[in-house]
């Protein structure tokens, strides 16, 4: 269908040819008059109205240029694969290095990853969308992303990254895509699915508040509150004395395996042939060789997954005289290659315990929600699309 119209005068002919067009395109694919995702500048397809308040919307606001695949209109999503893409750059600053070959999907399957698909595919667009015209190092997501890394490790209040972002579109060339409002960053992010949960845990490492202690207000072992006692010995209803932050693993290796990529290298220790006799990956290890001859029926698809387990303690606070410590456990994909298992990006941050001591021993108790995930893992998942092979 012809967008051309996007780019002309509003005041023109072609213009309104092209809002009459669309708008009709929209009503005979999404069957309703009334409810309608309206693509204005200002709205940017959040606002559902109907044909005239768009058509009002499109004339005095302008079309959202931006807005190239009308996926919320009924379009079906053109996706692009990184084969097309042919972009010959430097593996550590190519601007798909961030964000955009982890959320690489198929264009007839968008999976669960949050709860509107359409809005998933967005975001698929915004890491495809250069900077500024003419920008080959950022696209609008990966440059996002290094601006919300910047703001989560340097405790930037949500003021100062508006501020920011503010100052970013001054400073960046006309037609820049950079979102200019903490609101619109936020709710770019979100849309990744990269959701986490806090739960609330014994002071004394006794129990996780769930399942059934979700409702409990004091430890059923060793009887402390589960809320925040002040300096004054009055507890904080509502506070919790104790959290432990989960991130679930189950939507991100989904997110592996939709990576083409990616998909492929889950299966390297499968197609590679060691013929030297050395042991160069954990395949050649007895160990894994064990698991094989154990559970056949798990050794026989090499896409099933290996992982590792790990975790210790650190300061976040950089200072030697806080003895506080705080507890990432992390997963590590074993089916990479040896060049890519251990990199940042494949190492899978799950669960961060905090605490002024260590766990210890008691670490199981954390551990019992990445376990249940675990076991799902091992009974098998449902809905996993593999984009190396299309399947």
């Amino acid at each position: 269908m012809d967008k051309s119209w996007m780019h002309s005068d509003r005041r023109s002919k072609a213009y309104e040819l092209g809002v009459e067009a669309f708008l009709n395109f929209s009503v005979e694919n999404l069957l309703t008059t009334t409810h309608i995702r309206c693509p204005c500048v200002k709205c940017v397809n959040l606002k559902l109205f109907g044909v005239g308040i768009i058509r009002d919307h499109l004339y005095f606001n302008g079309v959202d240029q931006s807005y190239k695949n009308w996926t919320f209109h009924g379009e079906p999503w053109e996706a692009t694969t990184n084969a097309s893409r042919n972009v010959e750059e430097d593996d550590d600053h190519s601007r798909y290095s961030f964000v955009s070959e982890e959320i690489e999907m198929d264009d007839n399957d968008f999976g669960d990853f949050g709860s509107d698909p359409y809005e998933f595919a967005n975001v698929i667009g915004d890491g495809d969308q250069p900077l500024y015209p003419g920008c080959r190092k950022y696209t609008k997501l990966s440059a996002l992303v290094k601006l919300y890394n910047l703001k989560a490790k340097y405790g930037m209040s949500d003021v100062c990254f508006t501020e920011l972002l503010i100052l970013q579109d001054d400073l960046l060339p006309e037609g820049n895509t950079i979102s200019a409002f903490m609101y619109e960053a936020k709710k770019t992010l979100c849309a990744l699915g990269l959701s986490y949960e806090k739960m609330h845990a014994c002071p004394n490492d006794c129990i996780l508040y769930r399942k059934e202690y979700e409702d409990l207000t004091h430890c059923p072992n060793c009887g402390i509150s589960r809320w925040k006692e002040g300096k004054d010995s009055i507890l904080k209803e509502g506070v919790p004395a104790k959290v432990v932050w989960y991130f679930p693993p189950i939507p991100r290796f989904k997110r592996m395996f939709r990576s083409h990529e990616t998909a492929k290298s889950l299966t390297w220790h499968a197609a590679r042939k060691s013929i030297d006799g050395y042991m160069s990956h954990p395949a050649d290890s007895p160990s894994w060789k064990l698991l094989d001859d154990k559970w056949p029926e798990f050794g026989n698809e090499p896409r099933n997954l290996r992982l590792a387990l790990s975790s210790d303690g650190f300061n976040p606070h950089s200072s030697l005289s806080s003895r506080y410590s705080c507890w990432p456990v992390i997963l590590v994909t074993y089916n990479l290659p040896p060049w890519l298992c251990m990199k940042r990006k494949f190492m899978i941050l799950t669960l961060l315990i905090s605490s002024p001591k260590q766990p210890g021993n008691d670490i199981d108790v954390y551990l019992e929600p990445l376990i249940d995930d675990l076991k799902s893992l091992w009974d098998g998942i449902r809905g996993v699309y593999d984009a190396h092979n299309g399947e």
